[in-house]
């Protein structure tokens, strides 16, 4: 299993789109400054969206499709599963 996910910043005015096999270990690496550069930059640790995708190559290519949207259609998205945009992550 894999997952495409996304993160935001304390206002949600910055997202991180990213893939991995194990999201919280990942999620922990991009809070602990060695996820990213830009999730370090722009401290992106709040997990505001996440979907499971069985296949590496599905799921790069839907993290593919997601960077490629406009901020918008990206928002609609997260507010669709996640109208509060809370840290998804709490709940673990």
């Amino acid at each position: 299993m894999y997952y495409v996910y996304i993160l935001a910043n304390r206002g949600n005015t910055v997202l991180y789109i990213g893939v991995t096999g194990n999201l919280r270990r990942r999620l922990d690496e991009h809070r602990n400054g060695d996820g990213s550069e830009f999730t370090s930059r722009y401290k992106t640790g709040k997990l505001v969206y996440f979907e499971v995708v069985e296949d590496i190559m599905a799921a790069l290519q839907r993290e593919k499709q997601l960077k490629g949207w406009r901020r918008s259609k990206k928002n609609a998205l997260i507010a669709g599963v996640n109208p509060s945009w809370r840290d998804l992550s709490l709940d673990w």
